[in-house]
């Protein structure tokens, strides 16, 4: 399907009104509505494919710039454009997804989100993200501005950065022959920490063990893949709780058998940490907990 851009136009979005004279937080209110009713009006003259209706959201000189970097000035030239674009595509719906507004005056507000474009033929949507200066002009507001630009789904790295922290080596505190290793780096595309956790005693390797953690969107909780060199495979979820983080484990072993436990790490400041483990079960029945481990960060 051929794309011209989209548009947008926006939606009630929260702001602590309780914060602001009653005047103020009245007129706000009535100027969100006011901002709303109008997107709704575009909906519906987008979806009939009245280009006339579309461009009087604009302001008489209003400008947008489409998906493709073309600069459409003034009511009457975005009016054409839309013209041709009804012409050669019809039946479309519009999605509007509001990330924020915000009113910069009371006569200025900037909307930013994202918008798509859906064919009527089941074709996947035609998404795009975008900024809206909406103007008070004659007591009414009209679309001073748009901008578009190719839609990027966001990556779970936004999820993640929690864990930031957690970033370089880790190395154990204790005095005695099993010495502990752990790091943690930034997979390539951001979405990924990947763990790495290795056993030493007097410097020969005993065990490896590589973790992934990402995000489950299914879930909405941060959640992680871990493999064992003796062939053990688990899978955890964490949740944070102030300084700490808590691991919910669950791994079946070499032998079939399945241990569950909970795993706690917190932090003692910038370059220390402790990691330890409880309520452990081997096929329903408790095991011992796992003394705490201090850890320190090894210097770059």
């Amino acid at each position: 399907m051929k794309s011209i851009a989209l548009l947008t136009i926006l939606t009630l979005a929260s702001l602590p009104l309780g914060l602001l004279p009653a005047s103020a937080a009245n007129q706000e209110m009535g100027d969100k509505e006011a901002i709303f009713n109008n997107a709704k009006g575009f909906v519906d003259a987008f979806e009939k494919g009245d280009a006339k209706a579309v461009a009087a959201f604009w302001a008489e000189d209003g400008d947008y710039v489409d998906l493709d970097g073309r600069h459409l000035q003034g009511r009457t030239a975005i009016e054409d454009a839309f013209k041709e674009f009804f012409k050669e595509n019809k039946g479309l719906k519009l999605r509007i997804d509001v990330k924020s507004v915000r009113f910069v005056t009371p006569d200025v507000a900037i909307e930013d989100g994202t918008s798509s474009v859906i064919p009527p033929d089941g074709a996947p949507p035609n998404p795009a993200s975008y900024t809206n200066v909406h103007v008070k002009k004659g007591g009414q507001w009209v679309l001073q501005s748009v901008r578009e630009a190719p839609y990027t789904p966001p990556g779970s790295y936004e999820h993640l950065h929690g864990l930031d922290w957690a970033v370089g080596e880790w190395v154990d505190e204790g005095n005695g022959p099993e010495i502990d290793h752990v790091t943690f780096e930034w997979s390539e595309d951001g979405n990924f920490l990947i763990s790495t956790q290795d056993v030493t005693v007097k410097d020969t390797l005993v065990s490896r063990a590589t973790e992934w953690i990402g995000w489950d969107p299914a879930t909405s909780q941060i959640h992680s893949w871990s493999f064992v060199a003796d062939g053990s495979v688990g899978e955890n979820t964490w949740s944070a709780d102030g300084d700490q983080w808590i691991i919910k484990t669950n791994a079946t072993l070499p032998n079939g058998k399945k241990l569950a436990a909970t795993n706690i790490i917190a932090r003692k400041g910038p370059d220390a940490i402790t990691w330890q483990s409880k309520d452990r079960t081997l096929d329903g029945k408790a095991l011992p907990n796992v003394a705490e481990i201090k850890m320190k960060r090894v210097p770059k």
